[in-house]
């Protein structure tokens, strides 16, 4: 008798097929704190910032060495035959019986009493805010965000209505007056001297004695240095260049800021029997942005460290 016994099928003796290894990412080299980062893209487009920014003053620098009859005839970001820079600058100070040195002590009128003034309200108001307590501060800093977020154009209409009223238009103080409010001024120095100046030094010098005015002239001031410059400049940048109120708020031309009388000598050719001074034109706008740069390059450590304040706690 035979037995018939299940055998087990042979196993295949093949050696597996090695696999793969798995690809590893290289490791990212660690980012080094003095070292910054390069991005091409980033490069790129501050380049084209940069040139965004410069060429118009540059083709303002050159036109200005033009004549009227080189302005049109002339490439515009390249110089003419006629080099007429000193003879522009002698004829802009001289048209018209000197009208632009008229409108530039206007300009610097309302810049010292108009900025000034902002800025010296902006630094009381932000330091009292900062540093005291009251009923009511929270709706105080409502208006002053709301305040800032209201342009300044929407305003123009009412103030000529309130001041026609009053008799001031056609007069400096329509000009000076509102200039005197900046709330983005009044906020800036809120935050600024929240973080410059510290609680426990005016109780310290409070303590060693000194009044409320005292302390803040002899301590806090000093600390308060480069927010007051960074509002100073924005202040002087906006009276500066400030065109619309002037134009609602004045007729006559001796009171004239640089921006609306630059304006009526370039609709002088738009006007029947005018004379064009494009050539006057360009060169005096080049001598007003000309203050405006200096004070930059001069007070940017101050301005660019005002406005750096606050961005790091510690």
């Amino acid at each position: 008798m035979t037995m018939s016994g299940t055998t087990d099928a042979p196993r295949s003796t093949a050696a597996p097929k090695p696999t793969a290894a798995p690809r590893l990412r290289a490791p990212r080299r660690p980012h080094s704190p003095g070292r910054p980062r390069r991005s091409i893209l980033l490069t790129v487009l501050t380049g084209v910032m940069l040139l965004y920014s410069l060429v118009p003053l540059l083709w303002l620098v050159i036109s200005a060495t033009k004549t009227q009859q080189g302005l049109a005839g002339s490439f515009g970001l390249w110089f003419d035959g006629d080099f007429a820079l000193w003879d522009n600058i002698t004829e802009t100070f001289t048209y018209q019986d000197g009208v632009f040195g008229r409108w530039l002590l206007n300009t610097l009128l309302y810049v010292v009493v108009g900025a000034g003034g902002a800025t010296l309200l902006a630094v009381l108001g932000g330091y009292a805010l900062a540093k005291f307590d009251f009923p009511g501060k929270r709706a105080v800093f409502a208006v002053v965000i709301g305040a800032v977020a209201v342009p300044t154009t929407a305003l123009a209409v009412p103030t000529f209505l309130m001041f026609s009223k009053l008799g001031l238009t056609d007069t400096p103080w329509a000009i000076i007056l509102p200039s005197l409010i900046s709330p983005f001024g009044l906020y800036l120095m809120w935050v600024f001297a929240a973080e410059a100046v510290p609680t426990e030094l005016m109780e310290a010098a409070r303590i060693d004695g000194a009044s409320e005015l005292r302390a803040f002239f002899q301590v806090a001031l000093p600390l308060l240095a480069p927010g007051t410059v960074t509002v100073l400049l924005f202040t002087t940048v906006a009276t500066w260049n400030n065109y619309f109120l002037p134009l609602i708020m004045l007729k006559d031309p001796d009171w004239y800021p640089l921006t609306l009388g630059l304006d009526a000598w370039n609709k002088q050719a738009a006007t029947a029997g005018g004379e064009a001074v494009f050539n006057l034109v360009v060169t005096g706008s080049l001598l007003t942005i000309a203050p405006l740069i200096a004070a930059f390059l001069l007070l940017q450590k101050y301005w660019q460290s005002g406005l750096a304040a606050g961005s790091v706690k510690e």
